[in-house]
């Protein structure tokens, strides 16, 4: 399985993009802005859509997409999240008001968008890979996923989240996880609009990363921008004897 970062960034500007990647070439987890740096024929093979959360940094795209492929497709986009989820993405997004409602379009038996709802814990199985939402604590319903080939430790991207006991104990209970990306979005001095938010800083990662059994590769998103070095620099400081690096936009990892 491969996960390309099609966006990474707690904003955009200079280049960055916000939260999208791409697995394989036919999954997308979360349709920020990073949807954008994908050319009109990948934007073609994309079929199921996997939303952590309903923030528009994380569903910016996916209107956009909808709308510049879905005639050329034989079969809906199918978008996969928490039920809570859909249900804001149907009343505020695709409602006719801000957007069209692609579920009845051309026609309620034939649409271009279908939601799929998927529970925390629930396993949603695609050729051999599974996908499998995780606890998250965000001031909106949100969740982290689970990426794996079958009977693999695999990838845990978090979402956006600050500190969640039941997060770290999904996370404790996958046998050789490889690869976790998890969020900072803020560095400590301001600690308070991270909490505000319920976004992690510098200390409190590293308060959580300390309850880690494994020794996966810890990977940095949803920097704020104009703060990434500084965040990073105190990261580094308070996670001594685990290796952090920042998440690029660009960046391929495989599992």
């Amino acid at each position: 399985m491969k996960l390309t970062v099609l966006g990474c960034s707690g904003g955009i500007g200079s280049g960055r993009h916000t939260t999208s990647f791409l697995v394989d070439d036919d999954v997308l987890i979360d349709a920020g802005s990073g949807i954008t740096t994908l050319d009109f024929e990948h934007l073609l093979k994309i079929d199921h859509v996997f939303i952590t959360h309903a923030h528009l940094d994380h569903v910016l795209g996916l209107p956009l997409l909808l709308d510049s492929v879905g005639d050329l497709r034989t079969a809906p986009v199918t978008v996969h999240a928490l039920p809570e989820v859909l249900d804001v993405l149907s009343r505020h997004l695709f409602n006719w008001h801000l957007w069209p409602d692609f579920r009845e379009i051309p026609s309620l038996a034939s649409p271009w968008l279908r939601f799929e709802p998927l529970d925390l814990g629930e396993t949603f199985t695609l050729k051999g890979r599974t996908f499998r939402p995780l606890p998250a604590n965000h001031v909106v319903p949100a969740c982290g996923i689970h990426l794996a080939a079958m009977g693999g430790g695999g990838l845990v991207f978090s979402g956006d989240t600050t500190h969640s006991e039941a997060f770290v104990a999904a996370v404790n209970a996958i046998p050789d996880l490889r690869h976790l990306i998890i969020e900072t979005s803020f560095e400590n001095e301001l600690s308070e609009v991270a909490q505000a938010s319920k976004h992690h800083w510098p200390d409190s990662l590293a308060a959580e990363l300390q309850q880690l059994k494994g020794r996966p590769e810890i990977w940095i998103t949803h920097l704020k921008p104009g703060n990434e070095s500084a965040i990073m620099n105190e990261l580094r400081a308070v996670t001594s004897g685990r290796s952090v690096e920042a998440l690029l936009q660009g960046q391929v990892i495989e599992f």
